[in-house]
């Protein structure tokens, strides 16, 4: 009991301080607004007057781009690109999956938008190799923490047991996890866990019912 009271007052702390630090990245990010000159209207980046013409003379031209760019780098770009056929069908296939199953299971759907943002594809300094490139890393990195949410909170429903020995990177749901070897712990969390989506239920706050 001692040790679950410790662990339940760090995860108060966490989330205290989990808080903090985003209102702390939201000023920032603020003050990056207004020092680069530009605004977020409904979603959408709005740079001030002449600023684009101030990017565009940092532009490296594309074909000069092409000169400087390491041989094995073009060799190696079909490899590259050619990923994003499974990306594609990754993301449908875990829009299909929540669509359906998180309808049936009563679980909050995951809204995509939180977590694939594309808007570096706007920066005028950027040639369109660049600009290329910084949407498909966009895409490709947001589709995999929308899919890992998706499998979060499906493992949070289905499976809620710690591993026997802890990941280098695990997802934030597995705190409140059964621990490993709990026989009599476990059914008893599971059903408590699959009534408690407040985190979940936050980041849906406006999806698609």
């Amino acid at each position: 009991m001692p040790n679950k009271n410790r662990l339940e007052e760090l995860l108060e702390r966490l989330h205290q301080t989990e808080g903090e630090l985003q209102q702390e990245v939201d000023r920032l990010l603020e003050q990056k607004r207004r020092q680069f000159h530009y605004q977020l209207r409904r979603g959408k980046v709005v740079f001030e007057k002449n600023v684009r013409r101030w990017q565009r003379q940092h532009k490296t031209g594309l074909w000069k781009y092409l000169r400087q760019a390491p041989l094995l780098y073009i060799l190696t770009a079909p490899l590259i690109y050619g990923m994003v056929l499974p990306l594609f069908l990754l993301d449908i296939s875990l829009t299909i999956y929540q669509q359906i199953c998180f309808r049936v299971y009563r679980i909050p759907r995951v809204r995509r938008a939180d977590y694939l943002v594309i808007d570096r594809h706007h920066l005028a300094y950027l040639n369109i190799i660049e600009k290329i490139n910084c949407v498909y890393c966009g895409y490709g990195n947001g589709l995999i923490e929308y899919g890992r949410e998706i499998t979060a909170r499906t493992e949070q429903y289905w499976c809620p047991i710690k591993h026997a020995e802890r990941t280098l990177d695990p997802h934030h749901r597995t705190l409140f996890f059964a621990d490993y070897g709990d026989a009599e712990g476990y059914k008893m969390l599971r059903d408590q866990l699959r009534k408690q989506w407040d985190h979940a239920q936050q980041k849906s706050d406006g999806e698609i019912t």
